[in-house]
Order: C-alpha cells, then structure tokens, then sequence
C-alpha cells in the first residue's frame, strides 16, 4: 500500500472514506515519505465544540477534558460526535518525509491549518496541564500531516496563543473580504452585518469587511457587555444587540442598525441562528455561514420557507493566503488585536 496525499491510508474504518468522515484513523508515529510529525504543543478547540462539550458536563472541567481524551483515544483525532467539529493546533515539526511538499523542517513551530478532525492525533501526557475551561488546551502528543495538509509557520512577534487564535479563524476574514470586494467589484458597496462581532471570527470579519470596501458594518451581539466590548474596539458602524436565535428580533435588530445586510457573516457558536440570518438579509444578497453549529438543511429549508432570494455559502475554512491576512488584520487593527488578548486573558 502506497500513502495517499489526502491521508486515505491512515483510515481504519470505514473504508474508502476521507479522514474527516472516518469513524477511527491510524496515528501512530511512524510516518510515510511524504507525510509531516508534529511534536503537539497545544490545542484549539473549535468554538461549537467546546462550547458543547462545557455544557454536556455542567462546565465540570474534569469531566471535559476526560471527554477529549476519550475522543482522541477511540478516534485517533479530535472530532467532536456531536458537533463533528474539532479545531486545530500548533506545535514543533519533529519529523519531514522526503517527499512532502509542506516546506517546513524540524524544529520549525507551526500551526496546522486544517481541522482536528482529519488530523491523526495521539495525547501522551494526559491533558494534565489543561483544566478543561477554556478552548485552548495545553497538550503533549504528537500530530501527522499529509501531502495536501496546510500549515503555517508561527510568526516570532506574536504569543503562540495569539497565532493559535487568530490561525483557528483566519478562514473567516479572507472569505467576507472577497464577497465584499465582489459587490464592490460591481459597482455596489454593501452593508455587512456579522452575528457575533464580538467573537474571534466576528470580530475578524468586521474589519475584513471594512478593509474591502464594505459601506456600512454593523456587529451583531448577544449581551451588553459585548456591546460595550465591541463599541469600544470600534469595528463595527453600529453595533446591535439581539438574540441570533430569535428570527424577528434580529431581523429587526438589523434594520434599525441600516439593514437589511446586504451579506451577512454568521458567526456564533449556537445553533438556531440559520432562519435569522436570512432574514435580515437583503433580497439578493448572501449568507456567509461560519459557524459549526449551523444546521444547513435548516438554513436551506429555512430560506425555501421563507421565500428568500439569498446565496448561501458555508465557509469552509480555506481561502489561498488566509492566514497572513488574518495575522495582518490583528497587527493593523488594534480593536481586533485588543479583543483577541481581552479573551485569551479571561480564559
């Protein structure tokens, strides 16, 4: 059996499926020529999946971080059953086959730039410096990258964590840039609303949104404190705030704010929030869904219903020099950069 670029052979079950459907992957350490071991030093747990994860054990830290070990023990990666999310991770390239085409070299710190769910993973110290509380996880272990992974190398000016954080999200602001920059490009600058502005991801979005041309920005937010956060990082024209979950009152929420958006960036952590965002979004426009929570068939059931004439795009975390945009954006934006060290320090 020859290695397969995209990690075929590291399924043990199912067979013929990619590594992110597989129910178990092979991540022993042994690597093939040309695959990629990382000497793990911290994970990032995707938001939905933490947030899933604190609430099924009563926010019980023990218990949640027994809860990924079993995971990545019976899996051989992090992939949370509910959410089918995971996260990614930084660490030390330990070893490089010779025909892996990544260009990195032992010793280099990294991030991996695709998801835990399709990264074989094994944890050797038992997650015993993480207390289960926060969705960035101190761990030991190592990780394998295929021919097709994508990595990054960790920037010498910027905390691991910081990297960690924004690289976890960098997806978002690259994708509501280039959606707005194709209104612009067409001779329209649109209003763009995110649903949950104040997040990593949110808070991203809305200064991509403004860098690209976007007419008028507005953050959506759940409670007043991240009003107040959010006012202050001054991202966001208008900042709002309403349950996503409550279709009318953020629909609402967003007219009053200048709306309806003509794209509007989802970006929370719950589920519930598909049949809202569309509708407060503008007859012909688009719905960027960021979110691991979003229930698709809710979102596309939701729009049939309510005869909704929107493009629906579900980010996929991927777009050609994502994270050296990311990383530009909180290095120029201090609203960005503050919000992203504000949250680190809570958790």
């Amino acid at each position: 059996m020859s290695s397969s670029p995209v990690g075929l052979h590291r399924v043990i079950a199912p067979s013929g499926v990619l590594p992110q459907a597989a129910e178990r992957l092979d991540a022993r350490a042994e690597i093939w020529p040309d695959e990629v071991r990382i000497a793990v030093e911290r994970l990032n747990l995707d938001a939905a999946s933490y947030r899933q994860l604190a609430e099924a054990h009563g926010g019980d830290g023990t218990a949640v971080r027994q809860a990924v070990l079993d995971i990545v023990q019976a899996r051989g990666k992090m992939q949370n059953p509910v959410t089918g999310s995971g996260g990614m991770l930084v660490g030390v390239v330990d070893e490089v086959g010779p025909e892996s085409p990544l260009g990195v070299a032992p010793g280099d710190r990294v991030a991996t730039l695709v998801s835990l769910t399709l990264t074989p993973l094994q944890i050797t110290d038992g997650l015993a410096d993480w207390d289960g509380k926060s969705e960035q996880v101190p761990a030991q272990g190592h990780a394998i990258l295929f021919a097709r992974s994508i990595v990054a190398k960790l920037p010498d000016d910027l905390k691991p964590e910081l990297s960690l954080a924004v690289m976890d999200v960098c997806g978002a602001p690259a994708l509501t840039a280039r959606v707005v920059r194709e209104y612009v490009d067409k001779g329209t600058k649109p209003v763009v609303s995110v649903i949950g502005g104040a997040g990593k991801s949110g808070s991203l979005s809305l200064a991509a949104a403004r860098h690209a041309g976007a007419a008028r920005t507005i953050g959506i937010v759940p409670v007043q404190a991240e009003v107040d956060r959010l006012e202050a990082a001054g991202l966001a024209d208008t900042v709002a705030l309403a349950d996503a979950r409550d279709p009318v009152a953020l629909a609402e929420a967003v007219e009053q704010a200048g709306g309806p958006a003509d794209i509007t960036v989802v970006c929370v952590d719950v589920p519930g929030c598909e049949h809202g965002a569309v509708l407060a979004t503008a007859a012909g426009g688009t719905v960027i869904f960021f979110s691991m929570a979003t229930s698709f068939s809710a979102a596309a059931l939701g729009a049939e219903g309510l005869a909704a004439d929107v493009t629906m795009l579900v980010g996929n975390g991927y777009v050609p020099g994502h994270a050296d945009y990311a990383m530009q954006l909180l290095r120029n934006e201090s609203g960005v950069r503050g919000l992203f060290e504000s949250r680190l320090a809570e958790d």
